[in-house]
């Protein structure tokens, strides 16, 4: 589903009057998701799941194939834990 579809699919299920309304709502959630990971704060939303600031750790590793090797640093990244709710609906979607 790409992001035309899924404005229009958020004005069906939201009862917005116009797609301009719905991608509305969806800049505005998605703005406060990343404001708030920013902050290192999580978002929970129950039956949905969470949102959450995590710490990678930084790793090493040798490419394919040749003898190079690389390392990356530790750096924070987003994560999703999908709730029971959500996990529920998908599977019984099958």
């Amino acid at each position: 589903m790409n992001k035309a579809q899924f404005v229009e699919l958020v004005q069906a299920s939201g009862n917005y009057k116009t797609k301009v309304e719905a991608e509305a709502a969806i800049k505005a959630f998605t703005a406060a998701v990343t404001a708030a990971l920013v902050k290192k704060d999580s978002v929970s939303l129950v039956g949905f799941g969470s949102f959450e600031a995590a710490m990678q750790k930084g790793k090493s590793g040798k490419v394919p194939g040749t003898s190079k090797t690389y390392t990356t640093k530790d750096k924070m990244v987003p994560k999703f834990k999908a709730g029971k709710g959500l996990k529920d609906r998908v599977l019984a979607g099958k």
